[in-house]
């Protein structure tokens, strides 16, 4: 596993601060976990009202969450004041999403100057088992200078 060395030497605190503003994340009830130089853990809970009509979590949400995931696991290794936007993904959904907590690891592959490459996977939590559900890849572009797309 690659180790990586924050720009910033405040990543956790501009990361969760960064999170608190997504209110996507607030209104599906996930929460950030764990966030280290190169690496975010997102939990989200199950809940009925995020569901597809089979019962499980819809691919959408499951998505959002990988993406988030992936995209602060980029962003803790950017320089203060910068901000993070996810350029492109790609999502393989590999099982129905069903249980009690969805949990998305995001890690970075490759931290570049302006494009940074991540990977982030999708489990969900059932007695106390995970289960793999989703793997996605991100390209993630770094935005500075920029006050409305700032840390």
């Amino acid at each position: 596993m690659t180790v990586f060395t924050p720009r910033n030497p405040d990543f956790e605190n501009a990361t969760r601060t960064s999170f608190a503003k997504q209110g996507i994340m607030d209104h599906i009830g996930a929460r950030l976990v764990k966030v280290e130089p190169g690496f975010c853990e997102i939990e989200m809970p199950y809940a009925e009202h995020l569901c597809q009509q089979h019962g499980f979590i819809h691919a959408g949400v499951v998505s959002t969450v990988a993406d988030s995931a992936g995209g602060y696991a980029g962003f803790s290794l950017m320089a203060e004041g910068d901000g993070v936007l996810t350029i492109e993904f790609k999502v393989n959904l590999m099982a129905p999403a069903a249980g009690e907590k969805l949990i998305a690891r995001g890690r970075v592959i490759r931290a570049g100057k302006t494009i940074t490459v991540a990977q982030s996977d999708a489990y969900m939590v059932q007695d106390g088992k995970e289960k793999h559900v989703a793997a996605m890849q991100l390209s993630l572009m770094c935005v500075t200078g920029n006050p409305t797309v700032s840390g």
